[in-house]
């Protein structure tokens, strides 16, 4: 009997020894978690409770010189789904309820697809913690319908953001640019190795943020940025929203004043499509038909090199790229031929041959190296023999347009009656006295701003070429081609044809440069930025100023100066240009300009000259510098000319009353 009261005993020693046993083993873990692995689990524990949102901020506005806004922000309605909400329906109601939303958005005007929702919604871009996007700019309508029928739509929600918006639609798309969706590399570019993006950089993007895409709106994007909103939520461990933490609202970017004139603007622009699509298809007086697909107008401040207008055509409407452009209308505005894409900037990166306008340069190399005086004269028969060339006619002599005789030029007439004879005298000398004045028409081109580019703070800018011996000989050993530098090579270049390309912007800034007595301004597009949404008026709006910067000067003293000037003021008076000025009150507000006509094209490919014009006023106290070009339009006195002149007309007080019924090209011009 003993033993068996003792059995009871014995088995609740046991059960203790167990239960103490599991006690301390317990105990020992707690012990661990809370005492050895602390630090490790709190950090997790954090990062697995706490997340962070981010709401993207208005980008700042575009202003013109006035403070009128070219850019501006809009109200969008977008629709959203909640992807958590999306999993917690069974398989059949989810596929129901994204076919019906798909139809919905369908039916209102935003055509959708079922796979389309499905692809945004798997998106890695976006956070599943935030309702994503799915159809941007719905109508009112079916933001109330939603809303309305909210059961039938568990998840969907409709939102209000801001995007980009362009009031004024095409007008000065190359310069201002437009937003898009960052890429990868660009979001690299932007963020870095940061170990807290929200803490260590000041504007902070997601992927899916938008960034400027080109002109003003990339080369100001730190300033056009707002800071992003930043809201802090608890999630329990299904992912799901407990609570919100913090938040920090959305702060909206700077704006940004141009030196951009919008009258101006839209000036140019008109009055350089008028004349390309005016002419496209006619004949110019060489028997040649004008295709006319493309041209640029450039006006500067010669005072500050502050651009007052730049205009491009074709051009394009940059709210296309609004909320993402599809790649099939992509596809439709660049997959074209590359004369006629809308996208090129002809202003900032079109290389073309200068024609006459260059004749500024080698007039002053001639003028500034000593080889000529101001007086120095030429017969001009109406052709030039190349001294010591061995060969006929086709080869060893050059002619003016149409073989016209000048008599007896100096550098004046020179450049009023724009004589080729001239400058391939001046061409040659320069070859065969390179011992003495050197390469002078390269150096006095590269004193110009020729050869590289401007520097003006806008993406893509091209250099130009102005070829030397080297460049020829560096050229040849690419191509396998002969590295000889002719005398010929040295006459193109003299009258602007041959190798030399320069692009639109250049040559205003090389006439903006004589304009004001030699300094040469880098051009600038942006004068201010100011607080967000403030008056440009305010003083106290003005975040900071952007000023002037000078890129070089030239040696134009007396002697050089007046002569060049002298000529170039003849050019609209009595000279090439007098036709395209006929009525102009030369008192009221003095011009001086010169004209172009460039060759291109092939004997198989027979093309329309490059038309050309450049000029600047009032002479004596410049504030325009101006310069069209218009490509396979025929003469620049011609096609040209009359263009810049409707671009001054109002600036200069001299714009016609009423309707504009006058010919797109002046009769009886001159031919350059």
């Amino acid at each position: 009997m003993e033993r068996m009261d003792d059995a009871p005993g014995l088995r609740l020693s046991i059960l203790g020894i167990v239960v103490i046993s599991l006690f301390g083993a317990l105990f020992a873990r707690l012990w661990y978690l809370q005492v050895m692995a602390t630090e490790d689990y709190q950090q997790v524990t954090q990062a697995n409770s706490v997340r962070t949102i981010t709401e993207e901020a208005p980008r700042g506005r575009i202003l013109d010189a006035q403070g009128r806004v070219l850019v501006d922000n809009r109200t969008s309605l977008v629709v959203t789904v909640d992807t958590e909400a999306v999993a917690e329906l069974d398989e059949a109601d989810a596929d129901e309820l994204l076919l019906g939303l798909a139809t919905e958005l369908t039916d209102f005007g935003v055509p959708t697809k079922v796979s389309r929702i499905e692809r945004r919604l798997t998106d890695p871009q976006y956070s599943p913690l935030q309702p994503i996007p799915v159809a941007v700019d719905v109508p009112e309508e079916l933001g109330i319908y939603l809303a309305e029928n909210a059961d039938a739509f568990p998840g969907v929600a409709v939102r209000r953001e801001t995007v980009r918006t362009y009031p004024h639609g095409t007008l000065a798309a190359h310069l201002l640019g437009y937003v898009g969706r960052i890429s990868p590399p660009e979001f690299e570019a932007k963020m870095g190795p940061v170990d807290d993006p929200l803490e260590d950089v000041a504007k902070p993007y997601q992927p899916d943020s938008n960034i400027g895409k080109g002109g003003v709106e990339q080369v100001y994007e730190d300033d056009l940025r707002g800071v992003p909103g930043i809201t802090r939520v608890e999630i329990d461990a299904q992912g799901r929203v407990v609570r919100e933490i913090d938040r920090q609202p959305p702060v909206p970017g700077n704006d940004v004043q141009l030196t951009i004139d919008l009258d101006v603007q839209r000036n140019a622009e008109a009055q350089l499509a008028r004349q390309l699509e005016g002419l496209r298809g006619s004949t110019t007086r060489d028997g040649k038909t004008r295709k006319t697909p493309a041209g640029a107008a450039v006006v500067l401040d010669p005072r500050s090199g502050g651009v007052v207008a730049m205009a491009s055509y074709p051009t394009y409407d940059p709210s296309e790229f609004v909320n993402g452009i599809s790649q099939e209308r992509f596809d439709r505005l660049t997959q074209v031929d590359p004369s006629e894409n809308p996208l090129t900037d002809r202003a900032l990166y079109g290389l073309y041959s200068p024609g006459s306008t260059f004749k500024l340069v080698t007039a002053h190399a001639g003028l500034v190296t000593g080889m000529i005086e101001g007086n120095s004269t030429r017969n001009d028969p109406g052709y030039y023999d190349i001294e010591g060339c061995e060969g006929g006619p086709e080869v060893c002599q050059r002619q003016n347009a149409g073989r016209a005789a000048n008599g007896s030029v100096d550098v004046p007439r020179s450049l009023t009656v724009s004589s080729d004879v001239y400058y391939y005298w001046l061409g040659d000398r320069f070859y065969r006295e390179s011992a003495t004045y050197g390469d002078g028409i390269q150096a006095s081109a590269r004193a110009f701003g020729f050869d590289e580019p401007t520097g003006i703070p806008l993406p893509g800018e091209a250099g130009g070429v102005i070829p030397d011996k080297a460049w020829k000989a560096e050229l040849a050993a690419a191509i396998d081609g002969d590295p000889t530098w002719y005398a010929g090579d040295n006459l193109n270049l003299a009258i602007g044809q041959g190798d030399v390309l320069v692009t639109p912007l250049q040559v205003a800034d090389a006439y903006a440069t004589f304009a004001n007595g030699g300094t040469r301004y880098q051009p600038q597009v942006a004068a201010r930025v100011l607080r967000p949404g403030a008056d440009p008026a305010d003083p106290t709006s003005v975040v900071r100023t952007i000023d002037p910067v000078v890129a070089g000067t030239l040696d134009l003293p007396p002697r050089v100066y007046d002569p060049i000037l002298e000529g170039l003021a003849g050019v609209p008076v009595s000279g090439t240009a007098a036709s395209a000025f006929d009525g102009w009150d030369h008192d009221a507000f003095p011009l001086a300009g010169k004209t172009g006509t460039a060759e291109v094209g092939s004997e198989t490919d027979v093309k329309a000259d490059t038309a050309l014009f450049a000029a600047f006023g009032p002479v004596g106290e410049p504030r325009y510098a101006v310069f069209v070009l218009l490509e396979e339009a025929g003469f620049g006195s011609d096609a040209a000319a009359p263009v810049v002149r409707r671009i001054l007309e109002p600036l200069a007080g001299q714009a016609p009353e009423g309707p504009d019924d006058r010919p797109l090209i002046p009769v009886g011009g001159a031919s350059d």
